[in-house]
């Protein structure tokens, strides 16, 4: 193409570059995040804040090697992160579409026209031969955003990518938590399950000792009796506890991914697991606009206030752009030869005059899903106060049963000695022993199951402050 034949398109361009730095204005409100009522901590005893949470990785909180590698495959591989993942990938893309529509779309054309009309067919005398060749770029149709209509549509749907990627890390932290649950209750079936086993073993030899007895005339056939029946009812409840263990393996496979890894690494039992979360009710509530749902919450929020300013920039003038530029000749030989350029420019000025009041119901349309938008933020950021409120509560209560469970536990395995001891020696009878193993049972059982449940509530408080898994 020669340089006379660029001109008009350079012209062109210029235009529209010094249009679209004119096109500045924006009807959206200005954003300002909702007041949340909330309290400024979790305590009426107010101290210095703690570091927030959100900076402390997952890797620090769980150290068992077992579990750390259960985690890292279910981020891999379980399918509603993948979905998370897709989702957020979908609105990134929509974002690139309709942040296309900010810049102009040039395209180039290279077509040959070849006709043959009879003649008289129009009021030609001879017939009429038409061979042309064209070589063009084109303009594609380009509304000049005077009034920041696209804009706010870039960036509402900019916003809504944003928000993709908090529920994709809402999503992981959940799993995050979920995983070390499942994982805490599998240790928890599998140490009741040995513990109701070795259980199995004593009432065996109690059995067998009371059998002796009633042997020697020390012992009736209603003790032997009592004794089969309370070995029974453990076995039963071992088997029971089999099948827990076998369902709680279960449920952690299908959140890692639908398969344990082989050849985990060591892990460490129920009991010596440790979750140090070195912080306490003194925590500042403002550690919650961290968090990814109150987070995502907004950047919906800030969508919407984005497509009021849409939604009232239609009332307004759009002024599209049009126009291609090139060369056209009777053969590809005579293109871009002097006197062969080509080209066209249609500007379209568009102003609504009546619409049955379409415009006017779209920005009551917008104004009433920010409306929404700020109800669904505040009632987000309040269910997220009062959930790590109920964590933190029942984290410190656990740890106060706790240290009451290893007191009584220890007390009924001291009761327990003494009552057989005397058994034994025929100081006791048949129930005293019955009743005493049976509580010195409850009382192992319950200090394994707090122990899980303590552990369980610490994993979903690092969650329910936004854990770490940036």
């Amino acid at each position: 193409m020669s340089k006379r034949a660029c001109l008009p398109w350079r012209g062109m361009l210029s235009a529209c570059a010094l249009l679209i730095g004119l096109s500045g204005c924006n009807f959206a409100p200005v954003y300002q995040r909702p007041q949340a009522d909330l309290k400024p901590t979790w305590s009426a005893n107010v101290a210095e804040p703690s570091a927030p949470q959100q900076d402390i990785p997952w890797e620090s909180l769980y150290t068992d090697e077992r579990l750390r590698a259960l985690i890292r495959a279910a981020l891999t591989n379980n399918h509603d992160v993948r979905l998370a993942v897709s989702r957020m990938e979908e609105a990134r893309a929509q974002w690139g579409v309709q942040r296309a529509d900010q810049v102009p779309g040039v395209s180039a054309s290279l077509g040959r026209v070849g006709s043959l009309t009879p003649a008289g067919v129009a009021n030609n005398a001879a017939p009429f031969h038409l061979n042309r060749v064209d070589a063009n770029l084109n303009l594609l149709s380009f509304e000049l955003d005077f009034w920041g209509r696209i804009a706010n549509l870039t960036e509402a749907a900019r916003l809504s990518y944003v928000a993709s990627t908090e529920d994709q890390r809402v999503i992981r932290l959940g799993l995050i938590s979920e995983v070390a649950n499942a994982y805490f209750v599998w240790l928890e079936s599998e140490q009741r399950a040995a513990l109701l086993a070795q259980t199995v073993q004593t009432r065996e030899q109690h059995l067998s000792l009371t059998q002796r007895r009633r042997d020697l005339g020390a012992a009736s056939d209603l003790d032997v009796t009592m004794a089969q029946g309370s070995l029974a009812s453990i076995q039963s409840d071992a088997a029971a506890m089999q099948r827990q263990r076998e369902q709680a393996r279960h449920a952690l496979a299908l959140l890692v991914g639908g398969r344990l890894p082989t050849a985990l690494p060591a892990g460490v039992p129920l009991q010596a697991q440790s979750l140090s979360l070195a912080w306490g009710a003194n925590l500042s509530s403002e550690v919650l606009l961290r968090r990814p749902d109150v987070r995502a919450a907004e950047q919906r929020l800030m969508a919407a206030n984005a497509n009021i300013g849409v939604a009232r920039a239609a009332f307004l003038p759009r002024l599209q752009l049009t126009g291609s530029v090139g060369s056209a000749s009777a053969g590809l030989g005579g293109l871009f030869k002097d006197g062969s350029r080509e080209w066209s420019f249609t500007p379209l000025l568009q102003q609504p005059l009546f619409d049955g009041g379409r415009n006017a119901r779209t920005v009551d349309l917008a104004e009433a899903r920010k409306v929404q938008g700020v109800v669904q933020y505040e009632k987000t950021l309040q269910q997220a106060f009062r959930e790590v409120a109920d964590l933190l509560v029942a984290r410190d209560t656990q740890q106060q049963q706790l240290v009451s469970l290893d007191a009584w536990s220890r007390s009924q395995q001291a009761r327990l000695r003494l009552t057989e001891a005397r058994y034994a020696n025929g100081a006791a009878n048949q129930l005293e022993v019955l009743d005493a193993q049976r509580d010195e049972l409850n009382a192992r059982q319950l200090q394994v199951q707090l122990q899980r449940q303590w552990l369980g509530t610490t994993a979903q408080l690092y969650k329910a402050l936004g854990g770490g898994d940036r």
